[in-house]
């Protein structure tokens, strides 16, 4: 099952150092790019509320890579090409915040954290499959409202990013995690 994660952890890692690279490049529009990706951001949530009919729609793409242990990886590969269009509000928000840092690092770290978030279900799953059926079944029921909450945080991040107050949230944040005010000039 790591090795699964894994493969999907490398596409998606790719997407967003892309973004990252891409975001060092398109630095000096940033505050118009951001504000613009956080309308489509707002859109995909609102897609994730069930706002957004053609939004609901679902394609597949079948591929059944070899079993064995090499098959895991190149599976997880698959899974993540092929579930970007029902990841995608999601992904977008990770790949805008990715693109609106200006740094490749900073799209890996995104890319990596969003891929734990992703991929720990699945290895918790493989590890404790007979009370993860309760769990599975418990998520089954509650779709919707998962998607719902989902759908509104998405809303809220896009919001903020068209508006600007991501920027002050990533300041004040920094200023936590460093011990530091950043409202506070340096002198």
């Amino acid at each position: 099952m790591t090795l699964f994660v894994l493969g999907f952890t490398v596409v998606f890692v790719a997407f967003s150092l892309l973004a990252g690279t891409l975001g060092g490049a398109l630095v000096r529009w940033q505050d118009p790019v951001t504000r613009v990706l956080g309308v489509v951001v707002v859109l995909l949530g609102l897609g994730f509320l069930g706002w957004i009919p053609f939004l609901q729609q679902e394609r597949r793409v079948h591929l059944a890579p070899r079993a064995g242990l090499w098959g895991a990886p190149l599976l997880g590969m698959t899974f993540g090409l092929g579930w970007v269009p029902c990841i995608g509000p999601t992904l977008a928000a990770i790949l805008t915040l990715s693109l609106d840092g200006g740094s490749p690092a900073r799209g890996v770290v995104l890319g990596v954290a969003f891929c734990v978030g992703l991929g720990l279900p699945f290895v918790l799953v493989a590890l404790g499959l007979e009370s993860s059926t309760r769990m599975l079944a418990f998520l089954r029921r509650h779709r919707l409202a998962v998607m719902r909450v989902g759908g509104a945080l998405l809303v809220v991040l896009g919001l903020a990013l068209v508006t600007g107050v991501w920027s002050s949230w990533a300041q004040w944040l920094q200023g936590v995690l460093t011990g530091s005010d950043p409202f506070v000039p340096v002198v």
